[in-house]
């Protein structure tokens, strides 16, 4: 991908098994953010090519991703203050379904996956892990079968954090969910990943399992 002013991603390969956690590390402006935003279809690459499952895929834009079974979640909340946890999840969904309807949802999805979210309270009474657990829930409830994460971790206490990172662990065991992380911290990478790729300038300079 290339601005004009950066090459963002620069021949980048990255392969991510399934039902596993895989990190992404680097410096700030090391091209991972466009590399996610790549896979979701919220950016279009200028060239290279995608495959998923095996097959090749070209992924134009968020509402394709989500069709295919992937999730993003985005570093910064898009959360309205003044509405409830289900009015800010039905904003962000198709509208075939009712509030009514996706309330239920939000507790049955809530309850399959162990993140524990509040549909009726409005959101400027969460606390900001809270608030991250609603972004997930929002994106769990396309089912997806990748979930990406940008970052989850950055406004959340170390307790948050692991306890956010435990139920994703949790999930790619119990659903055969895949999630590919962004992250700054290494016990992170260390207490929750398979495998982690690094990036730098927009380069691939490595990848391995964690436990090696």
């Amino acid at each position: 991908k290339q601005y004009p002013a950066v090459r963002a991603n620069d021949n980048v390969n990255l392969k991510v098994q399934p039902g596993e956690i895989h990190a992404v590390l680097g410096e700030n402006g090391a091209g991972k953010s466009t590399m996610m935003k790549m896979i979701y279809g919220a950016v279009r690459p200028d060239e290279g090519e995608m495959r998923w499952n095996g097959e090749k895929v070209e992924i134009k834009n968020p509402q394709q991703a989500r069709a295919l079974g992937i999730s993003m979640v985005f570093q910064h909340f898009s959360l309205f203050d003044t509405l409830t946890a289900a009015e800010n999840v039905w904003l962000g969904l198709d509208k075939s379904m009712k509030l009514p309807e996706i309330t239920q949802r939000i507790t049955q999805v809530s309850k399959d996956y162990g993140l524990d979210v509040e549909p009726l309270r409005p959101v400027h009474s969460l606390s900001v892990g809270e608030r991250q657990r609603v972004e997930i829930v929002r994106s769990l409830l396309t089912s997806p079968k990748l979930l990406i994460l940008d970052e989850p971790t950055s406004v959340l206490t170390p307790q948050e954090a692991d306890e956010v990172l435990g139920q994703m662990r949790a999930l790619c065991q119990a659903k055969q969910l895949t999630v590919l992380i962004i992250t700054h911290k290494f016990r992170e990478v260390f207490g929750f990943c398979d495998e982690v790729t690094v990036l730098r300038r927009g380069r691939r300079t490595g990848a391995a399992r964690t436990a090696e």
